[in-house]
């Protein structure tokens, strides 16, 4: 998969010319994706009743391992972005492991962040994709809810992406990506493993990712200001080691083609780092940073 996008500020999913109102439109209820996260909500709360050390340790690793290479560096920097280039058994690899982090699959990611990414770019936009709703609507819309815009834009994913057979498999099979992870920790580490590995992976991960957006698109600190976007970003340092490098997200509107989020000193970017690392080892290569992007027009300092 050749993911470089030629324009690296653009949405690479919707044109400039797509059409459609971000503004007008409603929140409605997505059946399964609202039972998958109360069952992992319900599977989180019976975790505590099932606490071991050895199943604490599973819920870091394999959070910290599906959040950095999965949905930081895959998803997110790889996939959406194209802010770099690797390998097709490794780009399939962390597209799985994205899967994992139990959100969606790879088709239904871009579908929803690009569908994000440009209504923040209008004057103005429903308040599901610029989190202005109060707290527990907000919580409630992007969990258990999905948006239906009344003049949506033309969405097109790019065709080497959307007629995958391997994407195609991870998104009609994404809630199922965790049995064989769940077979293999209740055979190891019993329910203990199951429940922390599992479910208490997946509700904070989603949870926290829903939080965390939530928080940068509302206060904190910026650098930079995008003059033609209706909504600005911000940055949430407390959280830039659990996701990875993702909170510096004023950074990110800034430079979203940039593969580097954490530009500054003391501003923790692991994503980056392992982005490095596979540079060195000869798996990732035309690596994306402010320092190799056009200049932008319409930034202006904060």
């Amino acid at each position: 998969m050749s993911v470089h996008h030629d324009d690296p500020y653009a949405v690479h999913s919707i044109a400039p010319d797509a059409g459609g109102d971000a503004l007008n439109g409603r929140v409605i209820w997505s059946p399964a994706t609202s039972l998958w996260q109360g069952a992992m909500l319900a599977g989180t709360l019976a975790a505590p009743f099932f606490f071991t050390w050895s199943g604490l340790a599973v819920f870091i690793l394999l959070t910290g391992a599906t959040l950095l290479i999965g949905h930081s560096v895959g998803f997110h920097r790889r996939l959406i972005h194209g802010s770099f280039e690797s390998p097709r058994w490794l780009d399939r690899l962390m597209m799985w492991l994205g899967t994992l982090v139990g959100m969606s699959g790879p088709l239904g990611m871009i579908a929803a962040h690009d569908l994000r990414d440009w209504g923040q770019r209008q004057d103005a936009c429903h308040p599901y994709l610029s989190n202005r709703a109060d707290f527990w609507t907000d919580y409630a819309w992007n969990l258990h809810g999905r948006l239906v815009l009344d003049t949506p834009p033309r969405q097109a994913i790019p065709a080497h992406i959307a007629q995958d057979r391997f994407y195609r498999l991870l998104e009609r099979t994404w809630m199922l990506q965790q049995l064989p992870v769940a077979l293999v920790l209740f055979a190891l580490g019993g329910w203990s493993w199951l429940l922390w590995g599992v479910a208490a992976r997946v509700c904070v991960s989603v949870t926290g990712h829903w939080y965390v957006g939530r928080l940068a698109h509302r206060t904190g600190p910026q650098s930079w200001l995008v003059e033609t976007s209706g909504v600005q970003a911000h940055d949430v340092p407390w959280a830039a080691i659990p996701t990875m490098g993702e909170a510096w997200h004023n950074n990110h509107h800034a430079w979203p083609g940039s593969a580097r989020i954490g530009l500054y000193p003391g501003q923790a970017d692991w994503g980056f780092a392992l982005i490095r690392l596979l540079e060195r080892l000869g798996l990732a290569w035309n690596v994306r940073t402010p320092e190799t992007l056009p200049e932008r027009p319409e930034l202006a300092r904060a």
